[in-house]
C-alpha cells in the first residue's frame, strides 16, 4: 500500500500523478493545472487575458472563470488589446448582455481601460511581457519548500505588491496586489506546484529554458 500524500496533494483513478489539491473539481481543472498553471508566458495576449480574467475572477472561483474563458475570448476580441482599445460605450452595454460572461459594468470598462493601458506599456517597456518579468521574484526570496502551509501564506509578495502599486499609478484597474500573486502564479513567474505534485519539476525546467524578455 502506498503511503499517503502530503498535504495538499490528491491523486487521480485515472493516472496516479500527485497534483495540488485545488484543481480536484473537475478533469478540466486537472488539464489546466498540468499544462498550464506555473509555466511561464510570454505571450503578450495570453498575459493580458490572463490579467483581465483574474480581475473578473474576484468574488468568484477560478473555476467558473476557467469554464466562461471561450466565452471571454470571443466577447473580448481574443484580448487583442489594440481591437479592445477601441470599442466604444456600445460595446460595453452589448457586452453586459452577453449571458456567456460575468456580466459586471465594472470589470468590463476595466478591460476596456487596461487595454488602452497596454498599448501605453508597450510604448515605454517594448512589450507587457517585458514589462511584467521585470517583476519577477528573486530566486532566493522564494520558500524553500512549497506545502500547503506556506501556499495558503502566499497570497501576495513584495513583487506583487510593487507591480500592482505601479500599474494602478499608469491607470489600471482591478490589479489589487492579491490579484497579481494569483496573475504571477499563473503565468510563472513564481512555481507555486506543491513539493510532490508532479508538474512542479516541469515548470521548473521551463523556467529553467526560458529567457526572460527585457
Amino acid at each position: 500500500m502506498s503511503p499517503p500524500l502530503p498535504s495538499g496533494l490528491f491523486d487521480t483513478a485515472t493516472d496516479g500523478a500527485p497534483r495540488c489539491t485545488w484543481c480536484a473539481a473537475t478533469p478540466a481543472y486537472q488539464h489546466y493545472h498540468d499544462h498550464e498553471w506555473g509555466f511561464p508566458v510570454t505571450d503578450d495576449r495570453r498575459l493580458f487575458e490572463k490579467l483581465c480574467l483574474e480581475g473578473f475572477q474576484a468574488g468568484l472561483s477560478w473555476l467558473t472563470i476557467l469554464n466562461k474563458r471561450e466565452n471571454f475570448r470571443a466577447a473580448f476580441a481574443d484580448f487583442d488589446a489594440e481591437r479592445l482599445s477601441r470599442y466604444t460605450g456600445r460595446d460595453v452595454e452589448r457586452l453586459l448582455g452577453d449571458a456567456g460572461i460575468v456580466r459586471h459594468r465594472g470589470k468590463i470598462e476595466s478591460t476596456l481601460n487596461n487595454a488602452r493601458r497596454v498599448i501605453e506599456l508597450r510604448a515605454e517597456f517594448g512589450s507587457l511581457a517585458a514589462y511584467a518579468w521585470r517583476h519577477e521574484p528573486a530566486p532566493a526570496s522564494r520558500p524553500r519548500r512549497m506545502t500547503l502551509e506556506t501556499l495558503k501564506t502566499q497570497t501576495t509578495s513584495p513583487e506583487s505588491v510593487a507591480m500592482s502599486k505601479d500599474l494602478k499609478r499608469r491607470g489600471w484597474s482591478f490589479v489589487g496586489p492579491t490579484t497579481v500573486y494569483a496573475f504571477m502564479q499563473a503565468m510563472g513567474l513564481v512555481n507555486d506546484h506543491l513539493d510532490g505534485c508532479h508538474v512542479r519539476e516541469r515548470a521548473l525546467q521551463a523556467r529553467r529554458g526560458l529567457q526572460p524578455p527585457r
